[in-house]
């Protein structure tokens, strides 16, 4: 693989993953090894993930709805985001542009809020209207995630700090 990012597990086990390529100092190769960057998935019990969206500049960021029906899938390299359906065998279909933005991090909410990272944390309702933006003075806003014992504190972690901050609703994951 290239080098996998971020993964979000599904109710039967499996997982996403979402396999950008960013060159690292570390890394003996110095090119991408395969034919693009794409989505894989890792039904529970295998080694072999499987390809299962491969139309995606730079996938990154990625989470889905707690019943499973929908993964959300972020084009960094394209800055867009996307919904997509999941199948019953794990394949997605359906791809539906939720709005141009891309994202490193993204999480839920108990309403179905979709909250994404980059410069700050920007907050989209499930139809990907933009509802909020939660600013901060790093330059770059990596990751977010609820946390703590209710799950209603999002926890965001920036380029050069982590800041905590009580919501008024809970996450889902």
């Amino acid at each position: 693989m290239n080098g996998p990012n971020d993964v979000w597990l599904d109710l039967k086990g499996g997982i996403y993953m979402t396999d950008p390529y960013y060159q690292r100092d570390y890394w003996a190769r110095k090119k991408k090894e395969l034919d693009g960057e794409h989505v894989y998935y890792l039904p529970k019990g295998s080694k072999t993930p499987v390809k299962v969206c491969g139309d995606l500049k730079q996938p990154n960021g990625i989470v889905g709805t707690p019943d499973g029906k929908y993964l959300y899938v972020s084009d960094l390299g394209a800055q867009k985001t996307y919904r997509y359906l999941v199948n019953k065998d794990a394949t997605l279909s359906e791809k539906t542009l939720l709005f141009n933005q891309g994202s490193d991090g993204m999480t839920l909410d108990e309403k179905g809020n979709i909250y994404i990272t980059g410069k700050g944390v920007t907050i989209y309702s499930p139809e990907g209207k933009k509802i909020a933006v939660i600013p901060n003075k790093d330059n770059w806003t990596g990751n977010v995630v609820f946390g703590g014992k209710n799950r209603d504190i999002l926890f965001i972690t920036a380029s050069k700090s982590v800041y905590m901050l009580k919501m008024k609703v809970k996450g889902v994951e």
